[in-house]
């Protein structure tokens, strides 16, 4: 699978340093993409598999073609033929998510998860001891795993800290964010 947030990027960083007509369009291009995944979010994966189907696929080639034809028009070595080149080369990679409503168009969601354990590193590297830093990985591990359950992380973290002292060890598995997700279905 590929990303276009990542093609994207390429295109905006080569128009940000300086206005470039062959990158504006290759942004109106994707932006047109995303338009689409906008309108399919709250779809089914079917009906947004028939969308994509029928206006992404279409949008695509027409890019595809645009970007080949344009390709040979800039010359190697510079921004331009970067950014084209990236997406060329990771074509089929980019356009798999069309062929159905299951694959997202980018892989920001995943980024956006992994951003603050990325962004902690350098912090735990000095947590006291290799303990302290298994501990602490094990917390943050806890806390994003009730975050991904769709509970407030410091709300679980206190009422787990709260009940831990009463409760059995028979009962330990009962506290941890996945049992307690609102995003279970309690009814069965």
């Amino acid at each position: 699978m590929g990303c276009f947030a990542h093609a994207r990027r390429k295109f905006f960083d080569l128009n940000e340093a300086q206005a470039n007509p062959i990158a504006q369009q290759a942004l109106l291009r994707i932006a047109a993409l995303y338009a689409i995944e906008a309108r399919g979010r709250p779809m089914s994966i079917t009906e947004r598999g028939e969308l994509r189907q029928r206006e992404a696929l279409p949008l695509l080639a027409s890019m595809h073609e645009w970007l080949k034809a344009t390709r040979v028009t800039v010359a190697n070595g510079g921004g331009t033929a970067k950014a084209i080149d990236y997406s060329l080369k990771r074509w089929l990679a980019l356009r798999r998510y069309a062929e159905s409503g299951k694959l997202p168009i980018d892989n920001n969601p995943v980024e956006n998860a992994i951003r603050p354990i990325c962004l902690g590193k350098k912090n735990w590297l000095f947590t006291g001891s290799e303990r302290a830093g298994k501990r602490a990985a094990a917390i943050q591990s806890l806390l994003a795993t009730a975050a991904l359950n769709g509970l407030d992380p410091a709300t679980w973290l206190r009422t787990t800290l709260e009940k831990l002292p009463t409760c059995l060890n028979s009962e330990i598995d009962s506290l941890l964010p996945l049992r307690q997700s609102p995003l279970l279905d309690h009814a069965t």
